[in-house]
């Protein structure tokens, strides 16, 4: 158990829901009992504090990470014994995020994210959210902060997967006393998100996770060949030129291949096709539309995995190169785009999210790497005016380049 909680600041939002008051001892105890082991004391560097809060129409902070600093773990325990529920409606879980961002998680309140301490948040919902989560989400994890979600059968599957650090960090129960059936999963995930950050030359690692600073990679755009891109395919195929025109393309540098998917992905050219800059160039200015409905991304982001990235045709997934990919899209997904996002993710591709009005946000922030790594575009003629945000984003990626699992060590 001790080694489950090294040292991170947890934070635990509790959702209104009218079923919490019939089981409030039963949840405090379910908390209690994963906080059990851990101290509080802050004499041993850095340890795990813990801070809470409820939320409805607007959060309340009942208990701030500094308070309890120089006592024992049954301090906070008691604290939380000690809660009452606190009632209202609706259920603003945006607002909520926003607000244990900006406090919890503040220097004022205990956080010590500057010194390299793991930021968890673990958000119990019992209802979807009445209020706009994107922008909070991408707030949450550009901080850094790790959530952990666990959610009733009334609350919104895919909004707790999008405000999770992954969607296998969003945990379902069918009330909330359940809660001790996955007491078990959150330990593992905390397990998991608390492994701390050690620095080695050029070389970053997370736990099991190595991330190393690289100068090549292997760059893959997929872009959205259906009719919902038939207006804008010249201004994405710009767009991508300009991209390629900052790579450093050879044999042994970076690589680039061109993908155009609707119903089914169709490869325009593979990372092994050309060696040159100029035959890249010269290849996108003669690709043309390819039309078709529906717009499946979910299966064109399994297609590049494991057709494009590989070693087969020019991918270097098991060398020290970073691999891109980057995907444009008009329109919503007409499949699943969760589990291949999350495929890709693990297998440490870093994607670019594109998408127009038309395109459905929370479902370009699954895709992407991080919030961060979406970009919204009103329509495709409007690309240029992002081209030096994500040149920018591109070299602050270049710094941890291609992430391996290495294993436990």
């Amino acid at each position: 158990m001790q080694s489950v909680s090294q040292e991170p600041t947890k934070a635990f939002l509790v959702a209104d829901s009218s079923s919490l008051t019939d089981i409030e001892q039963k949840l405090i105890l379910a908390i209690g009992k994963s906080e059990s082991p851990v101290n509080t004391s802050g004499s041993r560097g850095k340890n795990c504090f813990n801070a809470n809060a409820q939320f409805d129409t607007l959060p309340a902070s009942q208990m701030n990470i500094m308070q309890h600093h120089q006592y024992l773990f049954e301090i906070p325990l008691q604290r939380k014994k000690g809660l009452s529920h606190k009632g209202g409606y609706p259920n603003n879980i945006g607002a909520a995020l926003e607000y244990v961002c900006e406090h919890a998680f503040s220097p004022e309140s205990g956080s010590r994210l500057k010194e390299g301490v793991p930021q968890i948040l673990i958000l119990l919902s019992g209802d979807r959210s009445r209020d706009d989560i994107r922008t909070p989400v991408k707030m949450i994890k550009e901080t850094g902060i790790m959530a952990i979600s666990i959610g009733t059968t009334d609350a919104d599957t895919l909004e707790l997967q999008t405000i999770s650090k992954e969607p296998k960090y969003a945990l379902s129960v069918t009330d909330y006393e359940e809660l001790p059936t996955v007491l078990q999963d959150v330990l593992s995930l905390l397990k998991e998100t608390s492994n701390p950050i050690v620095q080695m030359g050029n070389t970053t690692r997370f736990g099991n996770i190595f991330i190393s600073a690289k100068d090549t990679a292997d760059v893959v755009f997929l872009i959205d060949g259906s009719f919902d891109s038939r207006s804008g395919f010249e201004e994405i195929r710009n767009f991508v030129k300009g991209i390629v025109e900052i790579l450093k393309v050879g044999n042994n540098g970076d690589k680039v291949a061109v993908v155009q998917y609707s119903r089914v992905a169709t490869v325009n050219f593979y990372l092994n096709s050309y060696s040159s800059r100029s035959d890249v160039l010269n290849s996108i200015r003669t690709i043309y539309h390819k039309f078709g409905r529906p717009l499946n991304t979910g299966k064109a982001l399994e297609f590049v995995r494991d057709h494009v990235f590989a070693a087969s045709v020019g991918g270097r997934p098991t060398k020290s190169v970073l691999q891109y990919l980057f995907i444009f899209s008009g329109g919503r997904s007409g499949d699943d785009v969760r589990g291949p996002a999350q495929s890709l993710r693990k297998n440490g591709i870093v994607t670019f999210c594109f998408g127009t009005k038309n395109a459905d946000t929370l479902e370009m922030q699954t895709i992407s790497f991080t919030p961060a790594h979406y970009f919204f575009v009103p329509d495709y003629k409007s690309l240029h005016n992002i081209k030096e945000s994500v040149k920018e984003r591109m070299e602050q990626t270049d710094e941890i380049a291609k992430i391996e699992n290495v294993g436990k060590q």
